[in-house]
C-alpha cells in the first residue's frame, strides 16, 4: 500500500497517515493556501485503477458534498492527481465510537445520553437530505472529548426507492456490516430510513451494554438471528438501563420496518420523554 515519494495530492500537503485500510489510506493533510487542515481519503497504489473503488469514492463525494450539519461530515472535493483518486473532507480530531467502546462501555456511560441524542440528530439530518446511510455502526461515528461528533463513510448510502420504482425494483447486492444490518437490508430489499433506525438500535445496544445484540459462530447464523431471533432485552444486558428505554431500543430493532419508530426524530422525541438510566452513571475516577 505504497505512497512513497508523495508529499502532496492536489493542493493538499500530506501530514500523517490516520488509517491504512485494505483499499484506501486516510491522511491528515493541509491546504497550504487556505491554511486549513482536511482529511484526505485516497486509493492505495494497488487499487488506483480499480473502477469499483473509484466509483465508491466519487459516490461518497456526491452524497456528502452539500451537507451542512454539526454532526455530519462534509465532503469537500473529489479529484485525481497523478492517477490517484481521492476525496477531501472536513478535519475532525477524534477516534470513532467503536474505539472508545473497546476501552469499556462504562468509561463513556456518563456521556451516553448526549452522544445518543446528537448521533440521532445527525442521522435524522442525513435522512432529511434524501439518503439512507446503510452503514450505521459505532465505527462510523467520530467523537471527541467534548462530545462533538460526526457521521462518516457514505460509500454505500442510497436514495430510498418510492412508488413504482420500489414496487418493481430487483433485489440488490447485499452490503453492510453483519452485526448491525436490518432484516430488509440482509434480504437485499429496498431500504428506507427505518433500516438505519434498526442499525441505530443495534449501535445503542452495544454502546450501553458493551456488546452487540446478536452473536453467532459464523456469518450465516448471525444474519439468521437478525432475520428471525427475538430482540434481546437491553435492560437484561445492562440492568442500569430503564425498562422504558430498553423497550424503545427493542422497538427500533423490530423485524418489520412498520413496527419501528418512523424516523430518527420520532426516536429522539420518545427518548426525550423517558429516563435512560435507573441511576445516572458517574465519570470514571480519573475524570473526576
Amino acid at each position: 500500500m505504497s505512497v512513497i515519494g508523495r508529499e502532496y495530492i492536489g493542493p493538499y500537503r500530506l501530514l500523517r497517515v490516520i488509517l491504512a485500510g485494505r483499499t484506501c489510506i486516510v491522511w491528515e493533510a493541509m491546504h497550504d493556501d487556505e491554511k486549513e487542515k482536511v482529511v484526505i481519503k485516497m486509493l492505495a497504489n494497488e487499487h488506483k485503477k480499480d473502477k469499483e473503488q473509484i466509483a465508491l469514492l466519487k459516490h461518497e463525494y456526491t452524497v456528502g458534498k452539500d451537507f451542512s450539519h454539526p454532526y455530519v461530515l462534509h465532503v469537500r472535493k473529489f479529484g485525481t492527481d497523478r492517477d490517484v483518486t481521492y476525496v477531501a473532507m472536513d478535519f475532525f480530531n477524534g477516534p470513532n465510537l467503536k474505539q472508545k467502546l473497546r476501552e469499556g462501555a462504562d468509561k463513556i456511560a456518563h456521556r451516553a445520553e448526549g452522544i445518543i441524542d446528537r448521533a440521532a440528530d445527525g442521522l435524522h439530518y442525513f435522512h432529511e437530505q434524501g439518503w439512507v446511510h446503510r452503514e450505521v455502526k459505532p465505527d462510523n461515528v467520530l467523537i471527541n472529548e467534548q462530545d462533538e461528533l460526526k457521521w462518516i463513510d457514505f460509500a454505500i448510502a442510497q436514495k430510498p426507492k418510492t412508488g413504482l420504482a420500489k414496487l418493481f425494483s430487483r433485489k440488490g447486492k447485499v452490503q453492510g456490516t453483519r452485526s448491525y444490518m436490518s432484516p430488509e437490508q440482509i434480504r437485499g430489499e429496498s431500504c428506507d430510513r427505518r433500516a438505519d433506525v434498526y442499525s441505530f438500535g443495534c449501535m445503542v445496544y452495544e454502546m450501553l451494554s458493551g456488546k452487540v445484540p446478536f452473536t453467532a459462530g459464523n456469518a450465516a447464523d448471525l444474519l439468521v438471528k437478525h432475520l428471525k431471533s427475538a430482540v434481546p432485552s437491553l435492560a437484561t444486558a445492562e440492568p442500569n438501563v430503564t425498562k422504558e428505554f430498553s423497550g424503545l431500543i427493542s422497538q427500533t430493532m423490530a423485524k418489520k420496518p412498520a413496527d419501528r419508530p418512523e424516523s430518527m426524530q420520532a426516536f429522539r422525541d420518545a427518548m426525550g420523554g423517558m429516563r435512560v438510566f435507573r441511576k445516572q452513571p458517574q465519570p470514571p475516577e480519573s475524570e473526576q
